[in-house]
Protein backbone atom coordinates (compact mmCIF):
# COMPACT_ATOMS: atom_id res chain seq x y z
CA UNK A 1 0.00 0.00 0.00
CA UNK A 2 1.34 3.35 -0.77
CA UNK A 3 -0.31 6.75 0.26
CA UNK A 4 0.63 9.49 -2.47
CA UNK A 5 -1.52 11.76 -0.10
CA UNK A 6 -2.65 11.29 3.44
CA UNK A 7 -4.49 13.75 5.58
CA UNK A 8 -3.15 16.54 8.05
CA UNK A 9 -5.94 17.04 10.35
CA UNK A 10 -5.59 20.10 12.42
CA UNK A 11 -3.96 19.65 15.69
CA UNK A 12 -6.84 22.28 17.12
CA UNK A 13 -9.85 19.90 16.47
CA UNK A 14 -9.45 18.66 19.57
CA UNK A 15 -9.05 21.86 21.34
CA UNK A 16 -12.40 22.98 19.50
CA UNK A 17 -14.28 19.49 20.55
CA UNK A 18 -13.77 20.77 24.19
CA UNK A 19 -15.30 24.52 23.31
CA UNK A 20 -18.51 23.19 21.53
CA UNK A 21 -18.86 20.53 24.40
CA UNK A 22 -19.04 23.27 26.92
CA UNK A 23 -21.37 25.23 24.84
CA UNK A 24 -23.80 22.63 23.50
CA UNK A 25 -24.38 21.47 27.29
CA UNK A 26 -24.61 25.21 28.77
CA UNK A 27 -27.13 25.73 26.05
CA UNK A 28 -29.34 22.34 27.01
CA UNK A 29 -29.06 23.44 30.59
CA UNK A 30 -30.83 26.75 29.83
CA UNK A 31 -33.38 25.71 27.29
CA UNK A 32 -34.14 23.17 29.69
CA UNK A 33 -34.58 25.58 33.12
CA UNK A 34 -35.95 28.35 31.13
CA UNK A 35 -38.01 26.81 27.78
CA UNK A 36 -39.01 29.33 25.82
CA UNK A 37 -37.14 32.58 27.05
CA UNK A 38 -33.60 30.70 26.68
CA UNK A 39 -34.78 29.04 23.04
CA UNK A 40 -35.71 33.03 22.08
CA UNK A 41 -31.99 34.38 23.57
CA UNK A 42 -30.13 32.05 21.80
CA UNK A 43 -32.39 32.47 18.61
CA UNK A 44 -31.67 35.73 18.58
CA UNK A 45 -27.82 35.12 19.38
CA UNK A 46 -26.82 32.75 16.97
CA UNK A 47 -29.61 33.33 14.14
CA UNK A 48 -30.89 37.59 14.88
CA UNK A 49 -33.83 35.42 14.74
CA UNK A 50 -36.55 36.03 17.29
CA UNK A 51 -40.67 36.03 15.47
CA UNK A 52 -43.44 36.33 17.40
CA UNK A 53 -43.61 32.61 17.27
CA UNK A 54 -41.33 30.44 15.71
CA UNK A 55 -43.91 27.78 14.95
CA UNK A 56 -45.42 28.85 11.17
CA UNK A 57 -48.88 28.87 11.17
CA UNK A 58 -50.87 27.17 7.68
CA UNK A 59 -51.80 30.74 6.29
CA UNK A 60 -48.11 31.52 6.61
CA UNK A 61 -46.52 28.16 5.31
CA UNK A 62 -48.91 28.35 1.86
CA UNK A 63 -48.06 32.00 1.35
CA UNK A 64 -44.25 30.70 1.51
CA UNK A 65 -44.58 28.02 -0.99
CA UNK A 66 -46.92 29.98 -3.12
CA UNK A 67 -43.25 31.93 -3.84
CA UNK A 68 -41.44 29.34 -4.99
CA UNK A 69 -41.52 28.37 -8.89
CA UNK A 70 -43.30 25.52 -10.18
CA UNK A 71 -40.74 23.53 -11.00
CA UNK A 72 -39.38 23.59 -7.37
CA UNK A 73 -42.23 22.20 -6.36
CA UNK A 74 -42.24 19.31 -9.01
CA UNK A 75 -38.95 18.71 -8.55
CA UNK A 76 -39.62 18.18 -4.49
CA UNK A 77 -42.70 16.18 -5.01
CA UNK A 78 -40.53 14.08 -7.40
CA UNK A 79 -37.98 13.73 -5.43
CA UNK A 80 -39.88 12.64 -1.94
CA UNK A 81 -42.06 9.91 -3.90
CA UNK A 82 -38.72 8.48 -4.94
CA UNK A 83 -37.99 8.49 -0.71
CA UNK A 84 -41.36 6.97 -0.17
CA UNK A 85 -41.40 4.52 -2.30
CA UNK A 86 -38.15 3.27 -1.29
CA UNK A 87 -39.10 3.60 2.72
CA UNK A 88 -42.72 2.00 2.09
CA UNK A 89 -40.57 -1.19 0.45
CA UNK A 90 -38.39 -1.25 3.44
CA UNK A 91 -41.27 -1.28 5.54
CA UNK A 92 -42.39 -3.87 3.92
CA UNK A 93 -39.80 -6.37 4.79
CA UNK A 94 -40.65 -5.87 8.89
CA UNK A 95 -43.38 -8.05 9.26
CA UNK A 96 -45.18 -8.86 12.37
CA UNK A 97 -44.22 -12.27 13.49
CA UNK A 98 -46.44 -15.38 16.09
CA UNK A 99 -45.21 -18.53 16.42
CA UNK A 100 -46.24 -21.84 18.69
CA UNK A 101 -43.24 -22.69 19.94
CA UNK A 102 -44.52 -25.25 22.37
CA UNK A 103 -48.49 -26.71 22.64
CA UNK A 104 -50.58 -23.91 23.58
CA UNK A 105 -47.38 -21.37 23.62
CA UNK A 106 -47.79 -18.36 21.24
CA UNK A 107 -44.81 -15.97 21.02
CA UNK A 108 -44.93 -13.08 18.97
CA UNK A 109 -43.04 -9.63 17.81
CA UNK A 110 -44.86 -6.41 16.53
CA UNK A 111 -43.22 -3.24 14.92
CA UNK A 112 -45.18 -0.04 16.67
CA UNK A 113 -44.01 3.53 15.42
CA UNK A 114 -42.67 5.82 17.71
CA UNK A 115 -45.49 8.68 18.67
CA UNK A 116 -43.78 12.00 17.99
CA UNK A 117 -40.21 12.36 16.24
CA UNK A 118 -38.33 15.81 15.45
CA UNK A 119 -36.60 16.57 12.34
CA UNK A 120 -33.91 18.50 12.20
CA UNK A 121 -33.15 19.84 8.85
CA UNK A 122 -30.13 22.00 8.37
CA UNK A 123 -29.57 25.27 7.26
CA UNK A 124 -26.48 27.58 8.21
CA UNK A 125 -24.49 28.54 4.98
CA UNK A 126 -26.72 26.31 2.46
CA UNK A 127 -30.37 24.82 3.02
CA UNK A 128 -30.58 21.64 3.05
CA UNK A 129 -34.13 20.91 1.73
CA UNK A 130 -33.40 16.90 1.13
CA UNK A 131 -33.08 16.67 4.52
CA UNK A 132 -36.56 17.74 4.93
CA UNK A 133 -37.81 14.70 2.89
CA UNK A 134 -35.30 12.04 4.51
CA UNK A 135 -36.72 12.65 7.94
CA UNK A 136 -40.00 13.35 7.68
CA UNK A 137 -41.43 11.39 4.60
CA UNK A 138 -39.92 7.98 6.36
CA UNK A 139 -41.11 8.78 9.90
CA UNK A 140 -44.45 9.28 8.14
CA UNK A 141 -44.15 5.72 5.98
CA UNK A 142 -43.41 4.53 9.23
CA UNK A 143 -46.73 5.38 11.10
CA UNK A 144 -45.53 8.16 13.16
CA UNK A 145 -48.29 10.43 13.80
CA UNK A 146 -46.65 13.70 14.74
CA UNK A 147 -43.38 14.73 13.37
CA UNK A 148 -42.46 18.49 14.82
CA UNK A 149 -39.49 19.99 11.84
CA UNK A 150 -37.62 22.60 12.69
CA UNK A 151 -35.03 24.57 10.06
CA UNK A 152 -33.01 27.93 10.82
CA UNK A 153 -33.03 30.69 9.06
CA UNK A 154 -30.36 31.70 6.43
CA UNK A 155 -28.92 34.72 7.14
CA UNK A 156 -32.40 36.39 8.63
CA UNK A 157 -34.22 35.15 5.87
CA UNK A 158 -36.66 32.34 5.34
CA UNK A 159 -35.71 29.03 3.52
CA UNK A 160 -39.07 28.98 1.37
CA UNK A 161 -37.89 25.97 -0.59
CA UNK A 162 -37.10 24.35 2.77
CA UNK A 163 -40.53 24.81 4.41
CA UNK A 164 -41.80 24.08 0.84
CA UNK A 165 -40.98 20.65 1.44
CA UNK A 166 -41.20 19.89 5.35
CA UNK A 167 -44.98 20.43 4.04
CA UNK A 168 -45.14 18.25 1.18
CA UNK A 169 -43.45 15.55 3.50
CA UNK A 170 -46.36 15.93 6.10
CA UNK A 171 -45.09 17.43 8.75
CA UNK A 172 -47.44 18.46 11.37
CA UNK A 173 -45.82 21.49 13.35
CA UNK A 174 -42.78 23.68 11.68
CA UNK A 175 -40.49 25.92 13.39
CA UNK A 176 -38.57 28.45 12.27
CA UNK A 177 -35.41 27.82 14.90
CA UNK A 178 -31.94 26.04 14.89
CA UNK A 179 -28.69 25.01 16.34
CA UNK A 180 -28.57 23.42 19.63
CA UNK A 181 -31.34 25.29 21.09
CA UNK A 182 -33.82 23.99 18.51
CA UNK A 183 -32.43 20.33 19.60
CA UNK A 184 -32.85 20.81 23.16
CA UNK A 185 -36.10 22.59 22.66
CA UNK A 186 -37.70 19.35 20.61
CA UNK A 187 -36.03 16.63 22.66
CA UNK A 188 -36.68 18.66 26.22
CA UNK A 189 -39.91 20.45 25.12
CA UNK A 190 -40.48 24.42 26.72
CA UNK A 191 -43.71 26.25 27.79
CA UNK A 192 -44.73 26.07 23.64
CA UNK A 193 -43.24 23.26 22.29
CA UNK A 194 -44.22 19.49 23.11
CA UNK A 195 -41.45 17.21 23.49
CA UNK A 196 -40.41 14.37 20.95
CA UNK A 197 -39.55 10.81 21.47
CA UNK A 198 -36.71 10.33 18.65
CA UNK A 199 -34.87 12.95 17.20
CA UNK A 200 -33.86 12.58 13.53
CA UNK A 201 -31.30 14.59 11.31
CA UNK A 202 -27.92 15.76 10.07
CA UNK A 203 -26.61 18.99 11.62
CA UNK A 204 -23.50 21.01 12.28
CA UNK A 205 -20.66 20.07 14.81
CA UNK A 206 -23.27 21.53 17.73
CA UNK A 207 -26.35 19.92 17.04
CA UNK A 208 -24.11 16.64 16.92
CA UNK A 209 -22.95 17.32 19.86
CA UNK A 210 -26.40 17.92 21.20
CA UNK A 211 -28.23 14.92 19.87
CA UNK A 212 -25.08 13.00 21.60
CA UNK A 213 -25.48 14.63 25.14
CA UNK A 214 -29.31 14.29 25.02
CA UNK A 215 -29.61 10.62 23.77
CA UNK A 216 -30.90 8.48 26.01
CA UNK A 217 -33.74 11.58 27.28
CA UNK A 218 -34.40 10.92 23.61
CA UNK A 219 -33.68 8.60 21.30
CA UNK A 220 -31.44 9.58 18.08
CA UNK A 221 -31.27 8.18 15.35
CA UNK A 222 -26.91 8.27 14.84
CA UNK A 223 -24.39 11.49 15.94
CA UNK A 224 -23.03 12.54 12.25
CA UNK A 225 -19.99 14.37 11.73
CA UNK A 226 -18.46 15.62 9.28
CA UNK A 227 -19.47 14.03 5.47
CA UNK A 228 -17.54 11.52 4.57
CA UNK A 229 -16.94 10.02 1.03
CA UNK A 230 -14.24 6.83 -0.50
CA UNK A 231 -13.67 6.41 -3.54
CA UNK A 232 -12.29 2.86 -4.77
CA UNK A 233 -11.21 2.67 -8.23
CA UNK A 234 -9.65 0.63 -10.71
CA UNK A 235 -7.44 0.84 -14.29
CA UNK A 236 -11.55 1.54 -16.26
CA UNK A 237 -12.44 4.54 -13.96
CA UNK A 238 -12.62 7.66 -15.14
CA UNK A 239 -9.70 10.33 -13.62
CA UNK A 240 -12.35 13.25 -14.26
CA UNK A 241 -15.04 11.17 -12.73
CA UNK A 242 -13.40 10.15 -9.26
CA UNK A 243 -12.01 14.24 -8.89
CA UNK A 244 -15.23 15.61 -9.27
CA UNK A 245 -16.90 12.99 -7.05
CA UNK A 246 -14.42 13.39 -4.67
CA UNK A 247 -15.04 17.25 -4.37
CA UNK A 248 -18.66 16.86 -4.61
CA UNK A 249 -18.63 16.08 -0.60
CA UNK A 250 -15.34 18.15 0.19
CA UNK A 251 -17.36 21.32 -0.28
CA UNK A 252 -19.86 20.06 2.58
CA UNK A 253 -17.10 21.72 4.71
CA UNK A 254 -13.61 22.16 5.48
CA UNK A 255 -13.38 19.17 7.86
CA UNK A 256 -14.70 16.52 4.87
CA UNK A 257 -13.24 13.80 4.42
CA UNK A 258 -12.52 12.77 0.66
CA UNK A 259 -10.38 9.57 0.33
CA UNK A 260 -9.21 7.78 -3.02
CA UNK A 261 -7.90 4.31 -2.95
CA UNK A 262 -6.90 2.76 -6.21
CA UNK A 263 -5.02 -0.18 -8.06
CA UNK A 264 -3.87 1.95 -10.26
CA UNK A 265 -0.69 4.82 -9.90
CA UNK A 266 -1.36 6.06 -13.48
CA UNK A 267 -4.96 7.25 -12.07
CA UNK A 268 -4.39 8.05 -8.86
CA UNK A 269 -1.59 10.84 -9.95
CA UNK A 270 -4.55 12.12 -12.66
CA UNK A 271 -7.03 12.24 -10.61
CA UNK A 272 -4.63 14.74 -7.78
CA UNK A 273 -4.06 17.15 -10.76
CA UNK A 274 -7.52 17.51 -11.51
CA UNK A 275 -8.08 18.39 -7.95
CA UNK A 276 -5.86 20.81 -8.13
CA UNK A 277 -7.23 22.05 -11.21
CA UNK A 278 -10.93 21.77 -10.40
CA UNK A 279 -10.86 23.19 -6.91
CA UNK A 280 -10.31 27.44 -8.70
CA UNK A 281 -13.20 26.69 -10.61
CA UNK A 282 -15.70 25.90 -7.51
CA UNK A 283 -17.99 28.81 -5.77
CA UNK A 284 -17.21 26.55 -2.73
CA UNK A 285 -13.66 26.48 -3.04
CA UNK A 286 -13.48 27.77 0.90
CA UNK A 287 -14.99 24.73 1.71
CA UNK A 288 -13.73 21.97 -0.60
CA UNK A 289 -10.42 23.77 -0.62
CA UNK A 290 -9.11 23.05 3.04
CA UNK A 291 -11.18 19.66 3.75
CA UNK A 292 -8.62 18.15 0.34
CA UNK A 293 -5.72 19.94 2.02
CA UNK A 294 -6.01 18.48 5.61
CA UNK A 295 -8.55 15.54 4.97
CA UNK A 296 -7.91 14.08 1.39
CA UNK A 297 -6.23 11.10 0.81
CA UNK A 298 -5.10 8.92 -2.35
CA UNK A 299 -3.77 5.68 -1.84
CA UNK A 300 -2.60 2.55 -4.11
CA UNK A 301 -2.92 -0.85 -3.66
CA UNK A 302 -2.15 -4.14 -5.33
CA UNK A 303 -5.54 -5.69 -5.93
CA UNK A 304 -9.18 -5.32 -5.48
CA UNK A 305 -8.69 -7.61 -2.53
CA UNK A 306 -6.84 -5.27 -0.74
CA UNK A 307 -8.88 -1.91 -1.92
CA UNK A 308 -11.83 -3.60 -0.48
CA UNK A 309 -9.82 -4.31 2.99
CA UNK A 310 -8.81 -1.12 3.13
CA UNK A 311 -12.22 0.57 2.58
CA UNK A 312 -13.93 -1.39 4.80
CA UNK A 313 -10.95 -0.38 7.63
CA UNK A 314 -12.22 3.05 6.95
CA UNK A 315 -15.45 2.25 7.22
CA UNK A 316 -16.96 5.64 5.49
CA UNK A 317 -20.09 6.99 5.01
CA UNK A 318 -20.26 7.09 1.95
CA UNK A 319 -18.84 4.54 -0.57
CA UNK A 320 -18.38 4.72 -4.49
CA UNK A 321 -17.05 1.58 -6.15
CA UNK A 322 -15.88 2.98 -9.87
CA UNK A 323 -14.42 -0.49 -10.89
CA UNK A 324 -14.87 -2.79 -13.79
CA UNK A 325 -17.34 -5.13 -12.17
CA UNK A 326 -18.67 -2.73 -8.90
CA UNK A 327 -21.10 -5.37 -7.97
CA UNK A 328 -18.17 -7.64 -6.68
CA UNK A 329 -18.02 -5.13 -3.75
CA UNK A 330 -21.28 -6.41 -2.45
CA UNK A 331 -19.76 -9.24 -1.78
CA UNK A 332 -16.51 -8.16 -0.51
CA UNK A 333 -17.30 -5.41 1.66
CA UNK A 334 -19.12 -4.67 5.10
CA UNK A 335 -18.40 -1.32 6.60
CA UNK A 336 -19.89 1.83 5.13
CA UNK A 337 -23.06 3.70 5.74
CA UNK A 338 -24.15 3.42 1.69
CA UNK A 339 -22.63 2.10 -1.04
CA UNK A 340 -22.67 3.84 -4.51
CA UNK A 341 -22.07 1.16 -7.76
CA UNK A 342 -20.59 2.07 -11.01
CA UNK A 343 -20.33 5.13 -12.51
CA UNK A 344 -23.90 5.75 -13.77
CA UNK A 345 -24.73 6.50 -10.14
CA UNK A 346 -23.13 8.96 -7.06
CA UNK A 347 -23.20 10.06 -3.82
CA UNK A 348 -24.89 13.14 -5.03
CA UNK A 349 -27.94 11.39 -6.21
CA UNK A 350 -28.10 9.49 -2.45
CA UNK A 351 -27.60 12.64 -1.09
CA UNK A 352 -30.56 14.56 -3.20
CA UNK A 353 -32.67 12.21 -5.57
CA UNK A 354 -32.36 8.65 -5.57
CA UNK A 355 -34.82 7.61 -2.64
CA UNK A 356 -31.97 6.10 0.00
CA UNK A 357 -31.93 7.81 3.03
CA UNK A 358 -28.75 10.13 3.10
CA UNK A 359 -28.51 10.33 7.33
CA UNK A 360 -25.20 8.37 7.57
CA UNK A 361 -23.10 7.07 10.11
CA UNK A 362 -19.53 8.68 9.85
CA UNK A 363 -16.07 8.80 11.70
CA UNK A 364 -16.00 4.79 11.88
CA UNK A 365 -19.66 4.71 13.17
CA UNK A 366 -20.69 1.92 9.61
CA UNK A 367 -19.05 -0.40 11.53
CA UNK A 368 -22.23 -0.68 14.19
CA UNK A 369 -24.97 0.71 12.73
CA UNK A 370 -26.68 1.60 9.52
CA UNK A 371 -28.28 4.90 8.70
CA UNK A 372 -31.35 6.47 9.23
CA UNK A 373 -34.63 4.40 7.47
CA UNK A 374 -37.80 3.43 8.14
CA UNK A 375 -37.08 1.19 11.27
CA UNK A 376 -35.54 4.14 13.23
CA UNK A 377 -38.97 5.08 14.05
CA UNK A 378 -40.62 1.76 14.61
CA UNK A 379 -39.93 -0.37 18.06
CA UNK A 380 -40.20 -4.04 17.64
CA UNK A 381 -42.05 -5.02 20.95
CA UNK A 382 -42.66 -8.50 21.79
CA UNK A 383 -45.60 -10.63 23.38
CA UNK A 384 -45.91 -13.98 25.19
CA UNK A 385 -49.71 -15.78 25.89
CA UNK A 386 -49.46 -19.70 26.99
CA UNK A 387 -52.91 -21.33 25.95
CA UNK A 388 -51.96 -24.87 27.45
CA UNK A 389 -52.05 -25.39 31.29
CA UNK A 390 -49.25 -28.54 30.80
CA UNK A 391 -47.23 -25.99 28.96
CA UNK A 392 -47.40 -23.88 31.38
CA UNK A 393 -46.73 -26.51 34.24
CA UNK A 394 -43.33 -26.97 32.18
CA UNK A 395 -42.47 -23.79 32.22
CA UNK A 396 -43.50 -22.96 36.04
CA UNK A 397 -40.98 -25.78 36.91
CA UNK A 398 -38.13 -24.96 34.83
CA UNK A 399 -38.63 -21.03 36.25
CA UNK A 400 -38.82 -22.64 39.49
CA UNK A 401 -35.38 -24.75 39.15
CA UNK A 402 -33.57 -21.70 36.91
CA UNK A 403 -34.50 -18.94 39.60
CA UNK A 404 -33.35 -21.17 42.51
CA UNK A 405 -30.11 -21.25 41.02
CA UNK A 406 -30.12 -17.36 40.68
CA UNK A 407 -31.48 -16.72 44.21
CA UNK A 408 -34.74 -15.37 42.54
CA UNK A 409 -37.44 -16.54 45.10
CA UNK A 410 -39.83 -14.29 44.01
CA UNK A 411 -39.52 -15.39 40.61
CA UNK A 412 -39.71 -19.28 41.06
CA UNK A 413 -43.00 -18.82 43.23
CA UNK A 414 -44.34 -17.64 40.48
CA UNK A 415 -43.05 -20.38 38.33
CA UNK A 416 -44.73 -22.64 41.72
CA UNK A 417 -48.53 -21.42 41.68
CA UNK A 418 -48.83 -22.59 37.56
CA UNK A 419 -47.08 -25.86 37.96
CA UNK A 420 -48.81 -26.97 41.20
CA UNK A 421 -52.14 -28.25 39.20
CA UNK A 422 -50.43 -30.17 36.88
CA UNK A 423 -48.18 -31.45 40.06
CA UNK A 424 -50.79 -31.60 42.23
CA UNK A 425 -48.68 -30.45 45.09
CA UNK A 426 -48.46 -27.67 47.24
CA UNK A 427 -45.76 -25.86 47.25
CA UNK A 428 -44.06 -25.96 50.96
CA UNK A 429 -43.77 -21.98 50.87
CA UNK A 430 -47.40 -21.69 50.54
CA UNK A 431 -47.90 -23.77 53.86
CA UNK A 432 -50.08 -21.06 56.16
CA UNK A 433 -50.82 -18.72 53.19
CA UNK A 434 -53.60 -20.95 51.39
CA UNK A 435 -56.00 -23.23 52.75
Amino acid sequence: MLKLKEAQPSKARAVADDSVRETVQRVIAEVESEGDVALRRYSEQFDKWSPESFRLAPEEIDRIVATLPDEVIDDIRWVQAEVRSFAQHQRGTLLDLEVETLPGVFLGHRHNPIAASGAYVPGGRYPLVASAHMTIVTAKVAGVSRVAACTPPIRGEIPAATVAAMSMAGADEIYLMGGVQAVAALALGTQSIDAVHLLAGPGNAYVAEAKRQLAGRVGIDLVAGPTEILVVADEWASPLTVAVDLLSQAEHGPDSPAVLVTTSHELALEVIALVDKILPTMPTRDFAEPAWRDYGEVIVVADLKEAYAVADSYASEHVEILTQNPREALEHMNHYGALFLGEGTCVSYGDKVIGTNHVLPTRGAARYTGGLWVGKFLRTVTYQEVRDSASSAELGIRCGRASRVESFEGHARSGDIRAMESLNKVPDWLDGIVT
